[in-house]
């Protein structure tokens, strides 16, 4: 559990509190813990709608309260029925405000039924007019259950297009997680390896009907679509193609949202696989258990009528702002623009030191990949742990590449800018005072340049304990040397055209190694206490063995 544990006395009562707080439209009912609109003088002559069950579901049900939706709904405590008492207040409370009736939708869960049962006997008793239905969308059971399916996220549809449905096979619900949820007082109801998924689990913790290994999203998603409209299912959707159908990709609590874009993506590709339009699509967190780790897909099949009702405005908060047109995988691909001619001529392939270049360049990739681990480990005392990994995927990403076949200075920073990307903003502004010469003098402007840039547009500064913030970059005050110091041969292309070594890789590394020392002022680092920063910056030492693997290449 959280922090902000659900076990607390009082927690539904909070949250319902807090919820209405946020939301002006929504009123407590006093005494009880129900929801109801602000507006009910607007239900006049109307028929009330009210759900409600146990709490750990949000943002069901008080989400969904609003013009064209809920009328209110009665909150249990977590993972519990609603009180007789207080369904019965709510059902009065919507009565005497002139409503034409009022319908109870309710989940079908044993506990719900008997207690919003009980308060619909007791209320007409008193002489109002209610109905109830009773909603079971789940598809985990191939066999017929003498209770009848759970009711699970397809309830939310139900609140949304007012309509008494005969579920099957016009809807279902599977749900897939990677983890129980912790229930208050009891902890986890079941376990699993951190290479298994329950498949068809309730939102209570429940297990669920089948445990699978861990594969990708689309054979997650193909699995739970197979398993939803098998004909030896009771519980079938009919995904015939040609079918339509309005699809809800829901977090079960504790999914990232990055994860639940990805089984979006997944279950539209899915459907469109089996000729099935997606006329609607919902993605987001509808209906929860707690912190569950897991999604679930409903699909309810759609007809010009149920889409009419589906795009209906509503002011409840937790419908989603949506597109009210079919939805796809397989368009809305913009062709990205091609780059402009470079300003440089290359010069023709089989220069001498073009051979010269790659063997630099494959010096250079060959370091970082064997520094992966050890920047990771630099990285995650002052990041996020993944510096090493960072500087290996541009270092395979330059290797998949071939280096232009010449030495031009200004082309050739410039063309290793995108693989490079950590050191693209420096190479891409020192490539500019290289466009017409590369004598010394130019050189040491594209480092000043390359090093402006990055310190104009990361923040840092000298003593930062940053990468360029310490001059392992740049060159030293008055160090403009002759190009012969590293007499290297490259054909008859001269090796100040390539690079000159305006600072030596021990003063790079020595640099680096003085970052241990330093308050981190620019960076993710910036952000930890200065006693916790003991070991070099990792950025640092990456510079360095860059700087070290290119000086020692040209020496070679």
């Amino acid at each position: 559990m959280t922090p902000f544990s659900c076990c607390l006395p009082g927690c539904a009562d909070d949250a319902l509190a807090g919820l209405v707080a946020c939301n002006p439209a929504i009123q407590l009912l006093q005494g009880h813990r129900v929801a109801l609109r602000a507006d009910l003088e607007n239900i006049r002559g109307r028929v009330a709608l009210l759900s409600g069950g146990g709490s750990g579901h949000e943002p069901a049900h008080a989400g969904y309260i609003g013009k064209g939706m809920l009328t209110g709904v009665v909150a249990g405590a977590v993972f519990t029925s609603p009180a007789v008492g207080s369904i019965l207040a709510a059902i009065r409370a919507v009565t005497q405000a002139g409503s034409a009736g009022t319908l109870l939708i309710v989940k079908n869960y044993t506990g719900d039924r008997l207690n919003f049962g009980l308060a619909l006997e007791q209320a007409r008793a008193e002489g109002a007019d209610v109905q109830m239905v009773v909603v079971g969308d789940d598809s985990a059971f191939t066999t017929q259950k003498k209770a009848g399916r759970r009711g699970l996220c397809g309830t939310v549809l139900i609140h949304k297009v007012e309509l008494t449905l005969s579920f099957p096979p016009h809807a279902g619900t599977l749900g897939v997680s990677l983890s129980p949820c912790s229930v208050p007082g009891s902890g986890p109801t079941f376990q699993l390896a951190q290479d298994e998924l329950e498949l068809g689990l309730g939102i209570h913790g429940e297990a669920g009907v089948r445990r699978m290994k861990m594969v990708p999203a689309d054979e997650i998603v193909k699995t739970m679509l197979d398993h939803m409209s098998s004909p030896s299912n009771a519980s079938r959707v009919a995904l015939e193609p040609g079918a339509s159908v309005v699809l809800v990709v829901n977090n079960l609590g504790g999914l990232s949202f990055l994860e639940l874009g990805v089984v979006a993506g997944a279950a539209v590709r899915c459907l469109e696989d089996r000729g099935v339009r997606v006329a609607r699509a919902l993605v987001g967190a509808f209906m929860t258990a707690l912190e569950m780790a897991g999604v679930s897909l409903t699909l309810l099949l759609a007809d010009d009528e149920l889409l009419r009702l589906i795009d209906a405005k509503t002011t409840a908060v937790a419908w989603p702002n949506l597109a009210r047109v079919t939805v796809t995988g397989r368009s809305r691909v913009l062709a990205a623009p091609e780059a402009g001619p470079m300003v440089e001529e290359p010069v023709p392939a089989g220069a001498p030191a073009s051979q010269r270049v790659r063997l630099v360049l494959e010096r250079v990739c060959s370091t970082l990949l064997g520094l992966q681990e050890e920047l990771n480990e630099l990285d995650r005392a002052a990041g996020d742990g993944d510096c090493g990994s960072t500087h290996a995927r541009a270092a395979r990403a330059l290797l998949s590449l071939c280096p232009p076949p010449c030495v031009r200075a200004a082309l050739l920073l410039s063309s290793l800018a995108f693989p490079l990307q950590l050191y693209g903003l420096f190479l891409t502004a020192a490539a500019q005072p290289l466009q017409s010469r590369s004598d010394p003098a130019a050189w040491a402007a594209a480092m000043e340049a390359g090093i402006e840039a990055m310190q104009r547009y990361g923040g840092a500064a000298p003593g930062d304990r940053t990468m360029v913030s310490d001059k392992q970059l740049a060159p030293f005050p008055g160090c403009i040397p002759d190009p012969v110091v590293f007499p290297v041969s490259l054909g008859d292309t001269p090796t100040h055209d390539l690079l000159p070594p305006l600072v030596s890789w021990q003063s790079a590394e020595a640099a680096a190694e003085s970052t241990k020392n330093m308050e981190a002022g620019a960076g993710r680092a910036s952000y930890i206490s200065s006693a916790r920063l003991e070991l070099p910056d990792p950025g640092a030492v990456a510079a360095a063995a860059i700087l070290r693997a290119v000086l020692e290449g040209l020496q070679s």
